[in-house]
């Protein structure tokens, strides 16, 4: 059972990954498509990693800001339910932990999109105090640029 399970993730994983090439391709409506697909699998009694990870690529398909905002809150609560043991079975790089900086800018940056600087000050604020979940490496470098970036923009308003 537990490998019927472990198998059952992987490929949850490796379909979310797809659309995620596919989204990073260009081809947005196509990876909507195949997130909400594995959304309906997965939205009821999924593993809290993978409803995270989807609805984080999710609010980067989306068109509208209210809609993007409405998948990075699915996100962010998504993040709040995984347990130790259940992210521990998964690489380093998936930690739940580290998604929070991530998570909290893609808030900050989709208050911005909405005007409301208040609510994205917060966001940037609590994105900028989890980067010490971050490793010293291209994905923890770009997120803290990342920000750098939206905190300037910000600031400028």
């Amino acid at each position: 059972m537990v490998d019927e399970q472990e198998t059952s993730g992987d490929a949850v994983m490796t379909r979310i990954g797809q659309a995620v090439m596919l989204l990073h391709g260009g081809d947005r409506e196509e990876a909507r498509l195949r997130f909400a697909s594995i959304w309906a699998e997965i939205s009821d009694a999924g593993d809290a990693l993978h409803q995270c990870t989807l609805a984080h690529y999710m609010a980067d398909a989306q068109d509208d800001p209210a809609d993007e905002l409405a998948w990075d809150l699915r996100a962010l609560a998504a993040a709040e339910g995984p347990s130790e043991e259940r992210t521990a079975r998964h690489e380093q790089s998936l930690a739940v932990r580290a998604f929070y900086p991530s998570l909290y800018l893609n808030l900050a940056a989709d208050y911005i999109k909405l005007r409301h600087p208040e609510a994205a000050r917060v966001h940037l604020d609590r994105a900028r105090a989890a980067t010490d979940a971050l490793a010293d490496d291209g994905y923890g470098n770009g997120v803290r640029a990342a920000i750098d970036r939206l905190e300037r923009a910000l600031g400028a308003d």
